[in-house]
């Protein structure tokens, strides 16, 4: 019985955004509906070496397909300097729920990298106006690439502005591109003026004010992933409807966790989780919204339907290398 092994290159091919979000949609709605399971992400400090290992398995059913999986990911903020590494690492162990045979391992970094994307695609999808045409970056990292790839599914975005301290990355971001959009680089007010925002930057003292954004903007703040972090000022939370993608993870490390754990923000401040707006449980967008926030912080039965889509297209294209794990016929 063998199993599929696929790099960040064959992860890349095969982890087609046109399939990753439908399948992370799939997964919200099953995990609203009941019929996933997804154990608390556990933590591995590291303290020694500056770093952590997470764990974060997921099952999921969705009407026609069922998947089963754990991601295990790491955070060496060291690692670029001294090792030559990136800062987060992921593998991917992708199983048939039916008899837990492992049908797949792969990259879980760029899975990541789609998954993530894929999320804010589905938020904005469902909360940003109809007719949205700009976006706006803060943070040209990796993550920043995947935001433009799939939010340019769900909406017709020809302009985007990003916003970034770092001229080398700002410049690759414009370079990669500037044959498909009418992209320009400008100040953190001007990305967040657009109809949709994409943050994606690790700070821990908010960069984003109420006055910085329109009132039609659709936020998607990413980058906010452990305590004490958070990118929007929270008066600006505070006034936009709140969507979050789980309570447990975005109250103890999302964009919230910091009003959250001050009391400046309560339960009474979220309108729903994703899950519910997917099922129509709650209403998306209405007439009368002006912003809209939604907490991403990444969620274990993403990485899980993300894995599925990928396994099924790299065994169509006969992408990947198979090795024998179990040694059993």
């Amino acid at each position: 019985m063998p199993v599929l092994l696929l790099t960040s290159e064959e992860v890349a091919e095969n982890a087609r955004i046109e399939d990753v979000i439908p399948a992370v949609e799939d997964a919200f709605r099953a995990y609203d509906q009941g019929t996933a399971q997804m154990p608390a992400k556990s933590y591995i400090d590291l303290s020694q070496y500056n770093g952590d290992f997470r764990s974060m398995p997921a099952y999921l059913a969705a009407d026609e397909w069922d998947a089963a999986g754990i991601k295990w990911v790491n955070v060496h903020p060291d690692n670029p300097t001294d090792h030559g590494l990136p800062t987060v690492m992921g593998t991917m162990i992708y199983s048939d729920p039916e008899t837990a045979r492992p049908l797949a391992i792969m990259d879980g970094t760029v899975l990541t990298r789609k998954r993530t994307g894929a999320a804010a695609a589905i938020a904005t999808d469902y909360l940003a106006v109809n007719d949205a045409t700009t976006l706006g970056i803060v943070g040209a990292g990796v993550q920043s690439y995947s935001q433009v790839e799939a939010i340019a599914e769900v909406r017709p975005i020809q302009e985007i502005t990003v916003s970034d301290h770092d001229q080398a990355q700002v410049a690759e971001f414009i370079e990669y591109f500037d044959d498909r959009f009418d992209i320009r680089e400008g100040e953190i007010q001007d990305a967040a003026s657009c109809d949709v925002l994409s943050t994606v930057t690790p700070v821990r003292e908010p960069i984003i004010s109420r006055d910085d954004v329109n009132d039609h903007t659709h936020i998607n703040a990413i980058g906010a992933d452990a305590e004490g972090k958070q990118e929007l000022e929270t008066p600006l939370t505070l006034d936009a409807k709140l969507v979050i993608d789980d309570h447990s993870q975005t109250t103890h490390s999302g964009e919230i966790n910091v009003p959250y754990s001050s009391g400046s923000l309560t339960d009474d401040d979220i309108y729903g989780e994703l899950g519910e707006i997917v099922t129509g449980n709650r209403a998306g967008r209405e007439a009368d919204d002006t912003v809209t926030v939604f907490d991403s912080t990444g969620l274990a039965i993403q990485d899980v339907a993300a894995a599925h889509v990928t396994y099924q297209t790299a065994c169509q294209n006969d992408s990947g290398s198979e090795f024998d794990l179990l040694g059993v016929n």
